[in-house]
């Protein structure tokens, strides 16, 4: 049988006050409406808990042993209601998402800012970390979407795609490859390459797309960041292969991105949300900015 909260909660009332004329005005209900409350109760429960005379309300032994546990009922929901009410009001506070780096580094400071004018008093916290690590945050419910590689399959999360993005040979101004504007894969071999750490998504895309070629090839450096890449790049330690978007990354100046070809390789970005919720109205309007950067 279902729980009676209107019910109990007018039970508690009119126990409390000892008046049905009381309780209705706590209640802001007429006398009918809580009386028609109460006699529900009783008949659900098929058993008396108030004894009315024309003086006085008084608890029958049943009503005797159901008060406590009834206010300790309401007590309870009343904690849970004002708890989700209060995550309500700190989700309209405040707006957490995921964002690859190489994103987060160049489209979202003109994002930020035209979100600042509409929310100005909505906090911020971008997650600016790799596509599972994104993934992860969004399914745990830490971050209400992420900007990541469309690659990531879980059950419990929807994925839109918002673009492609290809893969770019990153090297020095002064490198024989600068003045090509294209370079084929083969004619990277023996040539010293920097690789990303597979934490950041990309590496997967790249050996997929190679295939057994990337035997051939010289990795010689790995690290975790695409900015460490750029900056040995720009060193002339070696050449690296980065999305087209790292370029945008400020601090390496002298280089270069040339098109791969045979084969070309590119990822698709988009959207990923935990199916079933929906965004906060600050999420949406954040997300859709971000949209808006990437399609332009």
């Amino acid at each position: 049988m279902r729980v009676d909260f209107l019910g109990l909660e007018a039970f508690v009332a009119i126990a409390e006050r000892g008046s049905f004329l009381r309780a209705a005005a706590h209640l802001n209900l007429s006398q009918t409406a809580l009386s028609h409350r109460m006699r529900k109760l009783e008949e659900d429960l098929g058993v008396q808990l108030l004894a009315r005379t024309t003086r006085q309300i008084t608890l029958t032994s049943a009503g005797q042993d159901l008060l406590p546990k009834a206010r300790r009922l309401m007590a309870e929901l009343e904690s849970e209601i004002q708890s989700l009410r209060g995550q309500a009001h700190e989700r309209q506070e405040r707006v957490a998402f995921g964002c690859l780096p190489t994103i987060a580094a160049y489209h979202l400071p003109q994002a930020l800012s035209a979100f600042r004018e509409r929310y100005p008093d909505v906090a911020v916290k971008i997650y600016d970390n790799s596509a599972s690590e994104i993934a992860l945050l969004v399914q745990k419910g830490e971050a209400e979407f992420g900007i990541g590689i469309v690659s990531v399959h879980a059950w419990d999360l929807d994925i839109a795609p918002i673009r492609k993005e290809p893969f770019v040979l990153l090297c020095r101004e002064s490198h024989p490859f600068a003045s090509l504007g294209s370079v084929n894969w083969s004619q990277l071999e023996g040539t010293p390459l920097i690789r990303i750490s597979p934490q950041a998504g990309n590496r997967a895309l790249i050996d997929d797309a190679l295939g057994s070629r990337r035997e051939t090839l010289n990795w010689r450096y790995e690290v975790q960041h695409v900015q460490t890449a750029a900056s040995m790049v720009a060193e002339g330690i070696g050449l690296t292969v980065v999305p087209k978007l790292a370029m945008h990354i400020g601090g390496t100046p002298g280089l270069v991105a040339l098109q791969l070809r045979n084969p070309s390789v590119t990822r698709s970005l988009g959207v990923i949300t935990r199916r079933g919720h929906s965004l906060s109205d600050p999420a949406k309007f954040m997300l859709r900015l971000i949209k808006a950067r990437l399609r332009g």
